[in-house]
């Protein structure tokens, strides 16, 4: 009986507290504060996803231009590691009028 009226007294105290913090924190217009709350929420989770769609294409772009670099440079050395070699005319046979 005793652990029965502990329980009751620990849970009313917690009810009470909550209670008085609700209280605290949204005041008498606890239902209008609440729809703010939640359209804030909403806000908020479209500006967080907007800057991570922002980053996954910044970071898209940043990859295509290093690649690109990348390849010129790859050509460039190519280019560098081949001399010029000017066509060689093969001797054939000369025609004789």
């Amino acid at each position: 009986m005793a652990r029965d009226y502990d329980s009751q007294l620990l849970e009313s105290v917690g009810v009470r507290r909550r209670r008085m913090r609700d209280a605290l924190l949204f005041g008498s217009e606890r239902a209008r504060r609440s729809a703010d709350e939640r359209l804030g929420k909403v806000f908020a989770g479209i500006a967080i996803t907007a800057v991570l769609c922002a980053g996954c294409v910044g970071w898209s772009f940043l990859q295509h231009t290093l690649e690109k670099q990348r390849d010129e440079q790859e050509k460039q050395q190519q280019r560098q590691a081949q001399p010029y070699e000017p066509p060689t005319h093969s001797p054939g046979p000369e025609k004789r009028p």
